[in-house]
């Protein structure tokens, strides 16, 4: 029997919340490229639950492994009041979209939006009473269908 060590830890699936502004720029570097379909987003009113089933490019280890490997998380922000999108056809539910990067809008005592800025001209927004969202893998790392890691131009 050997003890424990730090790297046994590697690859864990991760459960991760923000409360402010910096704990969402990680949540944020964390959901870059990660896919969704509409019928993959549910705002759940009366639960005040804005809920994001997304497949998300595994960079937690600090190393681009290859071939890439997505992960199925469950993104839940809390306290949300209200939901509205520019660019994204509710109509069709397969429409793939593509997270770039996660941000918040102060406005008022802690209030503000949750703005999910998407590739392709898109947005989702969550105005939210309180920041609080909880990001929590949900399946086992898998292999990259497409077996890339998106590239992005400067």
């Amino acid at each position: 029997m050997t003890d424990a060590r730090f790297e046994d830890a590697a690859g864990a699936p991760l459960n991760l919340g923000a409360m402010d502004p910096d704990d969402l720029q990680v949540l944020s570097a964390l959901l870059q490229d990660a896919v969704l379909t509409v019928a993959d987003v549910a705002w759940q009113k009366r639960h005040q639950r804005l809920t994001l089933l997304v497949n998300r490019l595994r960079r937690e280890d600090g190393v681009h492994v290859s071939p890439p490997e997505r992960v199925r998380a469950l993104l839940a922000v809390e306290n949300v009041i209200g939901v509205s999108s520019q660019g994204v056809s509710r109509d069709d539910p397969e429409l793939v979209l593509s997270i770039l990067a996660v941000s918040f809008e102060p406005t008022e005592e802690g209030a503000g939006n949750v703005v999910f800025t998407l590739a392709g001209d898109g947005a989702l927004r969550a105005q939210v009473e309180a920041l609080e969202l909880r990001l929590r893998d949900v399946t086992r790392p898998y292999q990259a269908v497409s077996g890339k890691t998106p590239d992005h131009e400067l």
